[in-house]
């Protein structure tokens, strides 16, 4: 082969390397033009970054999954890197990260508020508050961190659920109360405080309603026990129980758009409402992609990603799931930031006593 040969081999190959670069840093730079002017900073940082890492267990795997993709799309050239497991198995993942003194994790979102202010409390947590939390619907904002150091990106809510062509309206229960009656043994499916932190939260809610007996004569009705809020969706869908207990509406919902036989209860006695939080740990081996992901979280564009995925919206401007009830007319219960501290260890103990799991 000729010098020249060589040469213009060498420089078409460039070009076309420049070529696939240039669409790339024009999608970058669109970008940062249409974000609004305290998110460019961040987004200018971030993409030297080029990544961030995010453990959570507060959405089910396909819409973490859309989450992270929404991310990109939104600041290209900055990839999300979706953990997704139940809260509490995030968690200890965390915790097996700080025991090895290795910084994985940028972000860290769960159900279990009292991860938080256990996170908060060892100087864990980064604190940063991001400037979209400003126009967040006022339980999120209520709900999070005076000190910013973690922010609610999801206030999900958790009920009963029934398959709806074996089990009439008029036939299930109406209430939580009423899953301890004989008539539904070997009916009900239910996750696990154990991992889920929506299902702690739960626990306190019947515990403090109902007292330990409650869980006692629950136990005689052989609940089929899984892990996740979100376990009773698939064993619902697979026919082996008729009753969900703490199922999410979000998954629910999910389940029926795609034409499984399902329908929501709203518990008489009050459905659980759950604000979860996210925060940027810190230690974060890319902070600045933390914080970006902080402002998507609480902006616009995640609450129109996890809509559809029927997820509540958190901002005034993205209307609420299809098929969700408003919120204003739903009886919710919610155990305070106090009770989530004081009593999930007590609660998880007195369900692996009873359940034996």
């Amino acid at each position: 082969m000729t010098d020249l040969t060589k040469r213009g081999l060498l420089g078409g190959t460039a070009a076309l390397a420049a070529a696939a670069i240039l669409p790339a840093r024009n999608a970058a730079a669109q970008a940062a033009q249409d974000l609004p002017a305290h998110e460019r900073p961040l987004y200018e940082a971030a993409q030297r970054e080029g990544e961030l890492t995010w453990y959570t267990g507060q959405l089910q795997a396909e819409p973490s999954e859309a989450v992270g993709r929404a991310f990109t799309e939104r600041y290209p050239g900055v990839r999300c890197n979706v953990v997704r497991t139940t809260s509490q198995v995030a968690f200890q993942r965390l915790s097996q990260d700080a025991r090895a003194r290795v910084a994985q994790c940028d972000v860290f979102s769960s159900t279990d508020y009292s991860h938080f202010t256990f996170l908060k409390g060892e100087g864990r947590l980064m604190p940063y508050k991001p400037e979209n939390a400003a126009g967040m619907v006022k339980g999120a904002r209520d709900a999070a961190d005076p000190d910013g150091h973690f922010q609610i990106t999801y206030l999900a809510l958790y009920m009963l659920a029934r398959r709806s062509d074996r089990l009439s309206e008029a036939e299930a229960p109406k209430s939580w109360r009423e899953l301890t009656d004989p008539k539904w043994r070997d009916k009900l499916a239910v996750g696990h405080p154990g991992f889920s932190g929506a299902i702690g939260n739960w626990a306190i809610m019947m515990r403090q309603a109902y007292g330990e007996e409650f869980f006692k004569q629950l136990e005689r009705n052989r609940p089929q026990i899984g892990r996740s809020a979100g376990d009773p969706v698939t064993t619902l869908n697979s026919g082996e129980r008729l009753v969900g207990v703490g199922i999410p509406s979000a998954a629910t919902l999910f389940s029926i758009s795609r034409g499984n036989p399902l329908a929501l209860i709203y518990p008489t006695d009050g459905t659980l409402m759950v604000p979860s939080p996210s925060a940027a740990i810190a230690n974060a081996p890319k902070p600045n992609a933390a914080k970006l992901f902080m402002e998507f979280v609480t902006g616009d564009a995640y609450s129109r990603t996890v809509r559809q995925y029927y997820a509540e919206s958190l901002r005034p401007n993205v209307p609420p799931p299809e098929g969700a009830r408003p919120l204003d007319d739903i009886k919710l219960i919610t155990p305070t930031p106090q009770q989530i501290q004081n009593e999930m260890t007590e609660v998880k103990e007195l369900w692996r006593d009873t359940f034996g799991v």
